[in-house]
Parts: structure tokens; sequence; C-alpha cells
């Protein structure tokens, strides 16, 4: 199915938004695991295996990268960005966030890394578009 521009940028934004919570599964895994403390969840950070201090570091990013994607969307959604690259910008940020999230926790730090660099690209590309598209 082939979605307009604006659509697929505010889908984006949700599956963002969605992926924000995918490595705090993992983290919630682990607190099972460990012995979920209801009463002082955070002081059991040191007490959960690395993968899962991986996985709360990567929910932590996720928010941070999150807000920038999302302005960055909505600012080509709102001065009416029609192209392909838009297109393609979106969809490589879900993707690249995903990934970036899956190698965070399996401890790739070269890919994890990589995947940052792809989903800031992302975002600039967004925001250059639209300051271009104001400008013309």
């Amino acid at each position: 199915m082939q979605y307009p521009v604006s659509t697929l940028l505010l889908y984006c934004i949700v599956a963002a938004a969605v992926l924000i919570y995918l490595p705090f599964l993992v983290v919630g895994f682990a607190r099972v695991q460990a012995g979920y403390d209801m009463a002082a969840p955070r002081a059991m950070f040191d007490k959960l295996p690395a993968y899962a201090q991986r996985a709360t570091w990567a929910h932590q990013n996720s928010f941070e990268s999150f807000m920038l994607f999302a302005a960055a969307a909505l600012m080509a959604y709102m001065t009416q960005v029609d192209s392909p690259t838009a297109k393609g910008a979106a969809i490589a940020y879900v993707v690249a966030r995903f990934l970036y999230s899956a190698f965070y926790i399996l401890n790739v730090p070269l890919l994890r890394s990589l995947m940052f660099g792809v989903g800031s690209a992302t975002i600039a590309t967004l925001m250059i578009l639209s300051l271009q598209q104001v400008a013309a």
C-alpha cells in the first residue's frame, strides 16, 4: 500500500514512540528474574544483568532521540514536505532505532553507534527538507 508522505510521517512517529518501550520489556523480564522490588525499582539497577543494564540505557536514549525525531517529522508534516527522501528518512529512522536498541542490548557497540548515526542523519534530513520547503 502506498501512503502519502504526510501519513507515513505520522505512522513513523507512532512507531518510534512504541520503540521507546521495546528495550524496557527486556528490563522488565530481567527485573522479574532478579526479584522485583516495587518499593525501590531504581535501586535494583545494580542487581540487573549487564544486558538489562544496557537495555535500560537504550530505553533512556530512545526518549532523547524520539524528541528530536518527532520535532523533525512534525516539521516535515507541517511544511507539507512531499518527497521520496522524506519517506525514506522516516522509515530509516524507525528501522535504525529498532536496530540501535537490539545492538545495544546485544552489546555490539560499533553497529549500535552506526545506527545512532543513521538515526541522527534522518532527523537532520527531515529538518533540512522542511527548511527547504519553507524557503521555496
